[in-house]
C-alpha cells in the first residue's frame, strides 16, 4: 500500500506536467484602426494589462493608422515598454500604413512586422493648415523617435528621418534598413516566423498558439468614431445648422433637437482632443453673426463676416503644440464653409421674402383689396371683398355693381373709393 501512493502521486505529477507542456500558448491580438486617440489608448492599455495578467505568450498589435494624438501615442508606448509580455507590431493587411504616430508605436515594440504592400513613416509634424511647425516641436518628435529606435535596436538615423524629412518606406525597405524584423503575408506566416524568437530573455513559442482577439466594445467603437477630429467638426457644424434652422422656423422642434444632440456629441469629442479657446470663440462668434443676419437681415454682410470667423476658428481649433500628428483636413473645412454660406444665403433669402410679402390677414391684409358694391353707397353701404360682405363708407355716392378699393379700416368698417 505504501509503495502504491508514491506511484500514484508520481503519475499525477507526470500527467500534469504533460498537460502543461501540451497546452496552447495564448497570444492576445489588439487592433489600432484609424486615428490614435484617447479611446484607442485606453483600449490598448487594457489589452496589454490583460495579456500580462494571464501571462500570455505574446501580444500582437495590428496597425493601420494615419496618425493621431501625441499624448495618446505616448500613453500606448509607455504601456508597451512596461509590458513583461513581448509586444509585436504588425502593419496589416495589405494596403495598411503606420504613419505619423503609428510609426512611433511600431518602432517602440519588441518585434516589428509588416505585410507586403504596406508602408511606414511620414511622421513630420504639421499644422492644421498643413504648414511647417516650430523647430521645437520637430526636435522634440525627432529626439523621441530616435530614443525609441535606440532602445529597440533599430535604425536611429532612418527613424529620425521619418520626422525631419517625412520619409516613408515600404515593408521591404523597412526590413532591409533595420526598421522591422519580419515581413509576413498573414497571421499564420507571422506566427511561424515568430516561433523561437527571443525577446526580453523569453523565447516566443507560437506553435499550436491560441489566438485571443480583443475588440473594442460598442461604446468604445462609437466614441472612437466621433473622436475623429473631422467627424467631430462635422457634428459641430451640423448642430449649428439645426439650431439656425430652428431659430429661423420657430416651432419646427426636430431641427433644434437634432442640432442640440450633434453639438453635445461634438463637445464630447472635443474633450478628447486639445481644443484652443481662440478657435472655439471664433466659431461661436461666427454662429452669432449667422443668427443675427437671420433675425435682422443685412443682405448677407453678417453672413460673410460669420463665414470668415468660422473659417479662422476651424483652422485654429486644434492645438498643434499638443497634438503634433492630428488635424482637421482642409478638404473637410473648405466644403463645410462653402456649404454653410450657401445654407445661410438660402435661409436669409427666405427671411427677406417673408418680410417683404404682403400680409393676407388683419387690417394690413385687406387694405388695397378690390371689391364690388352690393348696395348703393350713399356715404354708407355694403361691399363684397374677398367673398365677404363688409359695411363700407365712402366720401361720395357709388352705384351698385361698381368696383371699389379699400383704402382704410375703421372699427370693422371699410373706407373705400371707386376704382
Amino acid at each position: 500500500m505504501s509503495t502504491k501512493i508514491p506511484l500514484i502521486l508520481t503519475s499525477l505529477l507526470l500527467l500534469t506536467s504533460l498537460s502543461i507542456v501540451g497546452a496552447d500558448n495564448e497570444i492576445v491580438v489588439l487592433k489600432i484602426d484609424n486615428i490614435v486617440d484617447p479611446i484607442v489608448a485606453e483600449y490598448i492599455c487594457k489589452g496589454v494589462d490583460y495579456a500580462n495578467k494571464i501571462e500570455a505568450e505574446a501580444i500582437i498589435i495590428q496597425i493601420d493608422t494615419p496618425g493621431g494624438l501625441d499624448l495618446s501615442m505616448r500613453e500606448i508606448i509607455k504601456k508597451i515598454q512596461s509590458s513583461s509580455v513581448p509586444v509585436i507590431a504588425f502593419v496589416y493587411p495589405k494596403g495598411a500604413r503606420a504613419s505619423s504616430a503609428g510609426s512611433f508605436i511600431v518602432i517602440s515594440c519588441d518585434i516589428a512586422a509588416m505585410a507586403p504592400g504596406t508602408n511606414i513613416g511620414a511622421a513630420h509634424p504639421v499644422s492644421i493648415e498643413g504648414k511647417a511647425v516650430s523647430e521645437k516641436i520637430v526636435n522634440d518628435a525627432a529626439a523621441y523617435i530616435r530614443s525609441l529606435a535606440k532602445v529597440t535596436g533599430r535604425n536611429e538615423t532612418l527613424a529620425e528621418s521619418f520626422v525631419r524629412e517625412s520619409t516613408s518606406i515600404t515593408a521591404e525597405e523597412a526590413l532591409k534598413f533595420g526598421i522591422i524584423e519580419i515581413i509576413a503575408e498573414d497571421y499564420p506566416s507571422l506566427l511561424k516566423k515568430l516561433d523561437g524568437m527571443r525577446v526580453k530573455d523569453i523565447v516566443i513559442k507560437t506553435s499550436n498558439a491560441k489566438i485571443i482577439k480583443i475588440n473594442m466594445n460598442i461604446k468604445e467603437k462609437f466614441l472612437h468614431r466621433i473622436s475623429n477630429p473631422n467627424i467631430a467638426y462635422i457634428l459641430f457644424i451640423a448642430g449649428i445648422y439645426g439650431i439656425i434652422f430652428e431659430l429661423a422656423n420657430p416651432g419646427a422642434i426636430l431641427p433644434g433637437v437634432v442640432g442640440g444632440i450633434c453639438i453635445l456629441l461634438s463637445f464630447l469629442s472635443f474633450q478628447m482632443l486639445s481644443i484652443t479657446s481662440v478657435g472655439i470663440a471664433l466659431i461661436i462668434f461666427g454662429i452669432i453673426l449667422f443668427i443675427a443676419d437671420i433675425k435682422t437681415p443685412t443682405h448677407g454682410i453678417l453672413t460673410v463676416g460669420g463665414a470668415i470667423s468660422l473659417f479662422l476658428g476651424s483652422i485654429m481649433l486644434i492645438d498643434i503644440e499638443k497634438t503634433k500628428f492630428i488635424k482637421i483636413s482642409l478638404k473637410v473645412i473648405l466644403p463645410t464653409i462653402l456649404f454653410t454660406i450657401a445654407f445661410l444665403i438660402f435661409i436669409v433669402g427666405l427671411t427677406i421674402r417673408v418680410h417683404r410679402k404682403k400680409p393676407i390677414t388683419g387690417k394690413e391684409g385687406i387694405i388695397g383689396s378690390i371689391g364690388e358694391v352690393k348696395e348703393d353707397l350713399d356715404l354708407e353701404g355694403v361691399v363684397l371683398i374677398k367673398g365677404e360682405l363688409w359695411k363700407a363708407k365712402s366720401m361720395k355716392k357709388i352705384e351698385k355693381g361698381k368696383k371699389v378699393k379699400v383704402v382704410d379700416v375703421q372699427d370693422l368698417t371699410l373706407i373705400v373709393e371707386e376704382v
